[in-house]
């Protein structure tokens, strides 16, 4: 048996749909049979889904809309069904005028992107037109003619930033710590970092104290409260100098 095959047009909303059902089965838009319109609209979106086509929440909730106004003029009292439908009428007059709107728009427009005007020669004026200070115009000179002022060396204010911090190397706060311990035999381990000057100090602090660490010369309690002095693992009583760490 040959398969039955729905060619359905394609409507903007159920507004649309609407406006093509009434002049399809020759409505009358200012007093609108509900019944019948609602009738074809159903129909429609039977065969919207007999067709697998994807029916939007705009359409079933205008199909319930419907429905509803059918349901409400079926009561005794029906004045808000006739609210309703005058309602309905509003927005289908409104959105059948801007169809027409853009209908004439369109009508207009026709050609525009088809006739194209060809390009017109348009005098080149090379005259510069612009002012500016005397300074800008010597930098804007130096850049493009000095060109071998930049081969030469960075000029001293260059490395004021680097040559300016004071380094500290890591062997003499080693010998700081060792010192500071072994008149004390332990210290709080902030106490070295709250003497630093600077985070250069702070940084080689640190390191010396991990270093001291690893050699087993002292040791760091589990809450880095204490650092204790290991006298053992010195092996001499002598007070620490540098010369022991180049």
């Amino acid at each position: 048996m040959e398969q039955l095959e729905f060619k359905l047009e394609v409507f903007e909303g159920p507004l649309d749909l609407l406006l093509h059902l009434i002049a399809k089965h020759k409505l009358n838009i200012y007093d609108i049979p509900i019944t019948a319109l609602l009738e074809q609209y159903l129909n429609y979106i039977e065969q919207m889904k007999m067709a697998d086509l994807e029916v939007t929440s705009d359409f079933l909730a205008m199909a319930a809309h419907l429905v509803y106004i059918k349901t409400v003029s079926l009561l005794p009292k029906h004045e808000e069904a006739e609210t309703l439908k005058q309602e309905l009428q509003g927005q289908l007059l409104e959105y059948q005028l801007c169809k027409e709107v853009a209908a004439r728009l369109k009508e207009r427009f026709e050609g525009h992107n088809i006739f194209v005007r060809e390009p017109q020669k348009i005098a080149l004026d090379k005259t510069y037109r612009q002012t500016h200070d005397v300074s800008v115009l010597l930098k804007a000179y130096q850049e493009a003619a000095g060109k071998a002022k930049r081969n030469l060396p960075p000029p001293r204010t260059a490395f004021s930033g680097i040559v300016s911090r004071r380094m500290v190397s890591v062997t003499s706060r080693i010998v700081f710590v060792l010192n500071r311990l072994y008149s004390e035999g332990k210290a709080r381990y902030q106490d070295f970092f709250s003497q630093s000057g600077d985070r250069s100090e702070m940084v080689a602090t640190f390191l010396a104290i991990l270093e001291l660490m690893k050699s087993k010369r002292i040791t760091v309690d589990e809450e880095n409260t204490y650092v204790y002095f290991n006298r053992e693992a010195a092996g001499s009583d002598e007070e620490f100098d540098e010369a022991e760490y180049q």
